[in-house]
């Protein structure tokens, strides 16, 4: 098994943003980055990025917010726009940190926060990276197993270190060797937080606007997306099994700039998965490398 590097020292703080406690973690110097993590039970930022922080640090101040809902961040999400929600908590957290414009990198969850973000304010961001984000073509057909597996986490009989296991060996990752029992002990202990599971952050829809909050939730519905001028770099694992694959063309094909590449033997967690080919990729475009 690779083994990699711990992420360096990070300067800590929990900011009061518009009255949501936001937990950030930071390293480095030079153009800003946020790195948002994925919404899987337990996530939160460092623990998601331990594996590129280091890299990215070397030519970048990188950012690293546990998203409202997840970590030491205030909990609660709201569930009628949640990537809305989350978008907004993490524009306000730019102006807090005295930022107008910074680079965007999202795994899932937090790829659809930095895309929702980027159609609703575009001139908040200089470049993103999306790996497997969620949100693309999510209403054209059924959930995966994957997507089924994380939210019924806190359903039926509720949370269970096996339950949260076997969604990462078997649905999140290629490989279920390259997670060590640590990660999954480390997000287990976070998943059982009594304020997450009396408010879980990503869930179903429900109620009488469900439908409507799909729709939202859906940004190949958006006609926005046609017109995005921010250079997007998309990764996609090609053997994820939460978000689909095809997804990752969709984006290429509506987004007038955006390339994408396609990890051959790689789940959902392309940052953690293929740490050394993420971390080149990613510093090559954010310094305009193409």
């Amino acid at each position: 098994m690779t083994t990699h590097a711990a992420p360096p020292p990070m300067r800590e703080s929990l900011l009061d943003v518009a009255g949501t406690k936001i937990f950030v973690a930071e390293t480095g110097d030079g153009p800003p980055v946020l790195l948002l993590h994925g919404g899987g039970p337990g996530a939160s930022g460092v623990s998601n990025y331990a594996r590129n922080i280091g890299a990215l640090a070397k030519d970048h101040r990188v950012i690293v917010p546990d998203l409202p809902g997840y970590g030491r961040s205030t909990k609660g999400v709201d569930g009628a726009d949640p990537f809305g929600f989350l978008a907004d908590a993490v524009r306000r957290l730019l102006d807090e940190l005295g930022l107008h414009r910074a680079h965007l990198v999202g795994n899932s969850y937090g790829g659809a926060c930095a895309l929702r973000l980027a159609l609703d304010t575009p001139d908040r961001v200089d470049r993103m990276v999306l790996m497997g984000p969620g949100g693309v073509g999510t209403t054209r057909s059924l959930p995966t197993r994957g997507l089924t597996s994380l939210l019924d986490y806190y359903s039926g009989d509720g949370p269970s270190r096996a339950k949260l296991e076997k969604f990462i060996r078997t649905h999140l990752v290629f490989n279920a060797a390259d997670v060590p029992d640590s990660v999954i002990d480390a997000r287990y202990e976070a998943s059982i937080d009594p304020e997450v599971v009396a408010a879980p952050p990503l869930r179903r829809p429900s109620g009488r606007n469900a439908l409507r909050t799909l729709w939202k939730m859906d940004f190949t519905r958006d006609a926005r997306l046609s017109r995005l001028p921010v250079p997007t770099l998309v990764l996609w694992g090609a053997a994820d099994k939460v978000n689909r694959p095809e997804g990752g063309r969709m984006l290429a094909e509506r987004m007038p700039d955006c390339d994408l590449y396609q990890v051959a033997n790689t789940g959902h967690w392309v940052q953690f998965e293929r740490a050394e080919l993420f971390n080149r990729l990613c510093a090559d475009f954010l310094a305009g490398r193409r």
